[in-house]
């Protein structure tokens, strides 16, 4: 039976999750989208085999402090899961990723972002239906896009200007996107001021379309992690490659991982394929940038 939490048991604590508090991206209505009336939910997706949170209209930061256990690293992560700017594979690309860096002692920032409006009540087939005219719907999604990229800024803004709360060195803040995800966080590293832009990003199988990846590389030379799958089902594996190219051809620090297995949506699940360690590798990259010692 599908499960579906209203936005009201999200912000009071009753949805399971284990953060160690949820903060308002704003503190009012969202500018742009004051009128939206659909209400937050979530369910468990059949079809992408994950929980869901769909009809975003009031973004939140889910906030995971390192473990009691283990020394804080000063490292803090805002992450961007993705869901086609449809939904947000919430653990898979989100929770499950922020519990596994709070228990090697980062800060991770789970951030739900505005998404586009699901009539259906089953987000993943009607994003999976849109897709039959992908440039139809990459058209209608652009104005939510912009909303999400706002949201994602003013997330990764609130990490920084709340860095010494939480044990946070100013000079070790990151952002991770997945899928749509990365377009949120590409957004800002390409498309934000140098003194807002993250230290260091990632993008996970990301699919930004071709304008935002002729952006200007930003004066701060941010390295960037990338990894994909080559038997990706959305064929968005060239995607990550033209943005390695990109900031190789820019001079800045950029490592690509191409798994020959692991599909599109892989995150932190577990397929028993060399895929499953991209996390350890994105580790070693980390220490390798001397931002974990």
């Amino acid at each position: 039976m599908k499960r579906i939490i209203f936005s009201f048991l999200l912000l009071t604590g009753f949805c399971g999750y284990a953060q160690d508090e949820t903060v308002r991206v704003y503190p009012g209505k969202a500018p742009g989208s004051e009128n939206w009336s659909q209400k937050e939910a979530q369910i468990y997706s059949d079809l992408f085999k994950t929980e869901v949170v769909f009809n975003v209209t009031d973004p939140s930061i889910l906030v995971f402090k390192p473990a009691a256990n283990v020394k804080n690293t000063g490292v803090g992560i805002v992450i961007f899961p993705g869901g086609g700017f449809q939904s947000l594979s919430i653990n898979r690309e989100g929770i499950d990723l922020a519990k596994y860096l709070s228990e090697r002692g980062i800060s991770a920032f789970v951030v739900k972002y505005r998404l586009v409006k699901t009539l259906s009540g089953d987000p993943a087939r009607e994003m999976m239906e849109k897709l039959k005219d992908r440039s139809a719907f990459e058209k209608s999604t652009l104005p939510v896009i912009q909303m999400a990229a706002a949201d994602g800024k003013r997330a990764l803004k609130y990490v920084k200007d709340n860095a010494a709360k939480y044990g946070i060195t100013k000079t070790k803040i990151g952002v991770i996107g997945f899928s749509a995800g990365s377009t949120v966080a590409l957004e800002t590293v390409l498309n934000n001021s140098t003194a807002d832009a993250p230290d260091f990003a990632a993008s996970m199988y990301g699919g930004p379309r071709e304008e935002l990846l002729s952006e200007p590389m930003p004066d701060k030379k941010i390295p960037m992690f990338i990894c994909a799958a080559s038997d990706d089902q959305l064929k968005l594996a060239p995607r990550s490659i033209q943005l390695y190219n990109k900031w190789l051809n820019a001079g800045a620090e950029t490592e690509l991982h191409m798994y020959a297995k692991g599909g599109h949506g892989f995150g932190m699940g577990k397929q028993h394929l060399p895929v499953d360690s991209w996390i350890v590798r994105f580790e070693e990259w980390m220490k390798q940038q001397q931002i974990l010692n």
